[in-house]
């Protein structure tokens, strides 16, 4: 199988070509990578795009569902976390 690089926040990561985000993320040892507005961290819970906790920003476009995005050579991947009243 062939392999992506793709960059999250600042640092390189390498996955399998055909995998999603999330399962890139997974492999590479994370397990979330953001938080909810209570401050409790956030990563893939579904895993089918239904409950929207594994949102990233995916080359400028936010809100992105890791669970649902396969990694792209080259993608740019950007965690977002909202804080408690934040605006989107």
């Amino acid at each position: 199988m062939s392999q992506v690089r793709i960059t999250v926040d600042g640092e390189p990561v390498t996955g399998t070509e055909g995998r999603t985000i999330a399962a890139v993320l997974l492999a590479s040892g994370r397990r979330t990578w953001r938080t909810g507005p209570s401050g409790a961290p956030r990563g893939v819970f579904c895993g089918i795009g239904v409950c929207f906790d594994c949102l990233v920003t995916v080359n400028g476009v936010r809100d992105v569902r890791a669970c649902r995005r396969r990694a792209r050579d080259g993608d740019t991947v950007t965690t977002q976390s909202r804080a408690s009243g934040e605006e989107r």
